[in-house]
């Protein structure tokens, strides 16, 4: 039951929403679309489900053509960012209400919205009405609802976002394993990189309207084959910088150098940008592999355990994303310690160069 896309574009007008594409995606495996806002996600999304029709290419599940098949006849079930339900149904006929339309008997109807509820955890509210219900539930009771129609594709355009972090978190962790014990081919949309990661499987990062790149999601963040990736795929933004290999340093700015790595030496000297992730910032020097820079605290922000700290290096700003609870004034002189280990290199038009070892 592999669903796949062959060249598939769409145009509004004179605007391209979505460049030629080509993807595959496999049953029983997570596939994440990340992307910012205006990307193209919903897009894709609404193209595979058949409420838009691509301008240009084809969609097949398995061998079979189903790009002018009408939605109702596509074996899709999507779920969006607000929580759509029945407010006159109880929560088990919400569930039910797939089911019942597609004539299955009562006996099957238990079945199904039994194991769906109980996958979602929500098998205490059957009884109750949507709107009894926090924003949490009802949104649960929309995943049981997509999963008890039992499709073969099932669609989730950015379905966490309302939700308080709490239970965001919650769910992102039990939704691979829902959906681990099921044979459909899964596509998940989000703008968090950090969500993509809990989320794992293969994943396809888009950035207005292009395919940037696609692969396992664990290889895609290990290894961005582009600057334009490596930001996408960071929250905080990947910190870059101007900078060069000469004389077996790293040189950033006037001052700022550090020795090369084990995974830079062989890389030719010239110029190069260099990314960094904030949480392979440090505040503290931790190992003697550090080696020390020295910044202007821009901003300062306490996150829960960890401490955003934005500071000026020489004639770049970097974020540097620290464990721990850290006062600091604006104006602060502050050491940063990064390691170099964790040091990615681009040409200066974007492409890959050099990437941390695993």
């Amino acid at each position: 039951m592999t669903l796949s896309l062959r060249d598939v574009t769409k145009t509004v007008g004179r605007e391209l929403h979505l460049a030629p594409m080509t993807l595959n995606f496999s049953p029983g495996v997570f596939s994440v679309i990340l992307g910012r806002t205006g990307s193209g996600k919903t897009t894709l999304l609404r193209l595979i489900a058949g409420l838009d029709r691509p301008t240009s290419g084809k969609i097949f599940l398995d061998d079979k053509d189903i790009t002018e098949v009408p939605p109702r006849h596509r074996d899709v079930a999507m779920v969006y960012q607000q929580f759509v339900n029945y407010p006159s149904l109880s929560v088990y006929e919400n569930i039910a209400s797939p089911a019942r339309q597609a004539g299955k008997s009562a006996a099957e109807i238990e079945r199904i919205v039994g194991e769906a509820a109980a996958a979602l955890r929500i098998e205490n509210f059957l009884s109750r009405q949507p709107g009894e219900l926090s924003g949490g539930q009802q949104q649960r009771v929309a995943i049981a609802r997509a999963l008890a129609k039992e499709s073969r594709i099932l669609l989730l355009d950015e379905p966490l976002v309302n939700l308080d972090y709490k239970l965001r978190e919650e769910l992102r962790q039990e939704l691979p394993e829902i959906i681990r014990h099921r044979s459909a081919t899964v596509l998940y949309a989000t703008t968090e990189p950090a969500e993509a990661l809990i989320l794992g499987g293969n994943i396809a990062v888009l950035a207005q309207g292009r395919l940037l790149q696609s692969g396992t999601t664990l290889d895609v963040y290990r290894r961005p084959i582009s600057l334009e990736v490596g930001e996408a795929f960071s929250d905080p933004p990947l910190n870059r910088a101007k900078g060069r290999i000469e004389n077996g340093q790293l040189r950033l700015g006037q001052v700022s150098a550090l020795p090369l790595p084990s995974h830079l030496r062989q890389i030719a000297e010239g110029t190069y940008i260099f990314g960094i992730r904030a949480h392979h910032l440090h505040l503290r020097q931790d190992n003697d592999r550090q080696a020390i820079f020295t910044g202007t605290v821009e901003l300062s922000e306490i996150s829960g355990s960890e401490t955003y700290v934005y500071a000026r290096i020489e004639d770049f700003s970097w974020v540097i994303q620290a464990s721990g609870v850290h006062r600091l004034q604006l104006g602060e002189k502050i050491s940063v310690f990064p390691d170099p280990q964790s040091i990615y290199v681009f040409s200066t038009d974007g492409r890959l160069i050099a990437a941390p070892s695993a």
